[in-house]
C-alpha cells in the first residue's frame, strides 16, 4: 500500500470506529476509538483461529507493520500534536507553576526511569541498561492522552496547568533520556562511544538545543505574523512552523519534541496576544483543535491495531501485568518527591498527588519508542510490557480519572 492508500484507510477506519463509539459505546472519543479498534483486532484473531485458511491475521499483521507506527508518530504526527497541545497552555499560567512542572519533568522523569528500570530488571533478569531503557520509555506521560482527558475532567485551572505542562515537557525530556540510554545499552560497533560523558553531552545538546530552536523559530514566526493581517496565511505560517521546525530539529540533532512545545507555547501566548487579530485567533484555535482531534483519533486507532505486533507469549503477558503496578509506583514517586521537595515553600492541595499520579497516562509515544528499539532477544518482552501498560493506562485510568477528579478535585484552591 502506498502512503495515500494507508492514510485513506486510517481516516476511513477512524471515522467509522468513531461513529460506532458515538452511537453504541458513548465513551470519550479517543478512548472509544481505541476500544473499538482493540475489539476489531481480537475479533479478527478469533475469526482467524476459526477459519485459518483465510489468513486474515497475517494479512492484517502485514498491513499494520506497513504502517510503520514508530516512524509515523515520532517523525510525523508528534510535532503537530505537541504544537497543538502547547498552543492552549498559557505562559502566564505555566509561569505560576513552573517549579513543580520543571521538577516533575526532570527529577520526576529521572526517578521514574530508575525505579521502573530497576523493577523491570528484577522482574525479567535482563541486563540493567536494557531494563533502564524500558524505564525511560514508560516514564513520560503522553500529552495526547493527558490533554484529551483534561478536556473531559474540567479540573481547577492550576491543577490542569500542572498536568498539561508536565506532560508536554516530560515527553521531550523522556525522549532525550531514552535516546541516551539506547546509545549506552545498544552501542554501535560494540563500543560505548566515550560512555556517560558523551551521553551527558548528548542530553544537554538535545534538550537545550531543542528549546533554543523552538523559541527562535517561534519568535521569528511571531514577528512575521505581526506584519500580516490575513487569517488563512497566518494559519499556514503556524502549520509551516510546526512541520518545518520539527524537521529542522531532527536535521540539527536537537530535541524535536521540545522544539515543538517551546514554539507552540510562544505562538499560543505571545503570538496570540500581540501578533493576531481576534478573527485570526479564532481561526488558528479552531484549525489546531481540528488537527488535534483528527490526529488523536488516528493515533488511538493505530494503537488499537498494534496488538498485531505482539508475540502473545504468556510469560511476557504476565510481565506486562506486573509492569502495570511497577509503572504506577514509579509514577507515584515521580509526582510525590517533587511535591515534597517544594512543600516547605508553598502549599499544595491534598488532591495533587493522587490526581497527577492516576492522570499521568501513558500512550502512543511509549509504544512508538518500544517499536523503535533494535531487534534482539529482549525487544518482544519490552514491547509486550509497554503495550499492556499503555492499554491499561488509557482505558482504565483514562475512564476513571474524571471520577477521581470529581471526588477529590473540587475543594477550594490552596495555592
Amino acid at each position: 500500500m502506498n502512503f495515500l492508500q494507508i492514510t485513506s484507510l486510517l481516516i476511513v477506519l477512524a471515522g467509522l470506529f468513531g461513529a460506532i463509539n458515538y452511537l453504541v459505546l458513548k465513551l470519550p472519543a479517543a478512548i472509544g476509538i481505541l476500544v473499538v479498534a482493540l475489539l476489531a483486532s481480537f475479533g479478527i484473531m478469533a475469526l482467524d483461529l476459526a477459519l485459518p485458511a483465510l489468513g486474515l491475521a497475517d494479512t492484517v499483521r502485514a498491513t499494520v507493520q506497513g504502517l510503520e507506527f514508530s516512524d509515523a508518530l515520532l517523525e510525523g504526527m508528534l510535532g503537530l500534536l505537541l504544537f497543538a497541545g502547547a498552543l492552549h497552555v498559557k505562559l502566564s499560567d505555566l509561569r505560576a507553576q513552573w517549579r513543580i512542572v520543571f521538577l516533575m519533568a526532570t527529577l520526576g522523569v529521572g526517578l521514574s526511569t530508575v525505579i521502573a528500570g530497576f523493577g523491570f530488571f528484577w522482574i525479567t533478569g535482563m541486563p540493567l541498561l536494557v531494563a533502564l531503557v524500558f524505564g525511560a520509555l514508560i516514564s513520560p506521560t503522553d500529552p495526547v492522552a493527558v490533554l484529551g482527558v483534561l478536556r473531559e475532567a474540567n479540573l481547577r485551572k492550576e491543577l490542569e496547568t500542572k498536568i498539561a505542562g508536565e506532560s508536554l515537557f516530560n515527553d521531550g525530556v523522556g525522549y532525550v533520556v531514552f535516546l541516551v540510554l539506547v546509545g549506552l545499552a545498544f552501542p554501535v560497533g560494540g563500543a560505548h562511544d566515550a560512555g556517560f560523558e558523551a551521553a551527558a553531552l548528548l542530553f544537554v545538546q538535545e534538550a537545550l538545543g531543542g528549546a533554543v530552536l523552538g523559541i527562535v523559530l517561534g519568535w521569528l514566526t511571531f514577528r512575521l505574523m505581526r506584519r500580516i493581517d490575513d487569517y488563512s496565511l497566518e494559519v499556514l505560517l503556524t502549520l509551516g512552523l510546526a512541520f518545518g521546525g520539527y524537521e529542522l530539529a531532527v536535521y540539527l540533532h536537537v530535541s524535536a519534541p521540545i522544539m515543538a512545545v517551546c514554539a507552540g507555547l510562544l505562538i499560543g501566548d505571545i503570538g496570540a496576544k500581540h501578533g493576531m487579530t481576534e478573527e485570526t485567533r479564532n481561526y488558528v484555535d479552531a484549525f489546531w483543535k481540528l488537527i488535534d482531534e483528527i490526529l488523536n483519533a488516528v493515533l488511538f486507532l493505530m494503537i488499537g491495531f498494534e496488538v498485531f505486533a505482539l508475540a502473545f507469549d504468556v510469560g511476557d503477558l504476565m510481565i506486562g501485568v506486573m509492569s502495570i503496578a511497577l509503572a504506577l509506583v514509579a509514577r507515584l514517586l515521580a509526582v510525590a518527591v517533587p511535591v515534597l521537595v517544594l512543600r516547605p515553600f508553598r502549599s499544595f492541595p491534598r488532591d495533587v498527588i493522587p490526581i497527577m499520579t492516576w492522570g499521568g497516562l501513558k500512550g502512543g509515544i511509549s509504544v512508538a519508542l518500544a517499536l523503535s528499539l533494535p531487534e534482539g532477544e529482549w525487544k518482544p518482552v519490552i514491547l509486550t510490557a509497554t503495550y499492556v501498560v499503555v492499554i491499561f493506562s488509557i482505558i482504565v485510568q483514562g475512564l476513571s480519572v474524571t471520577r477521581l477528579a470529581n471526588r477529590l478535585g473540587r475543594e477550594p484552591d490552596l495555592v
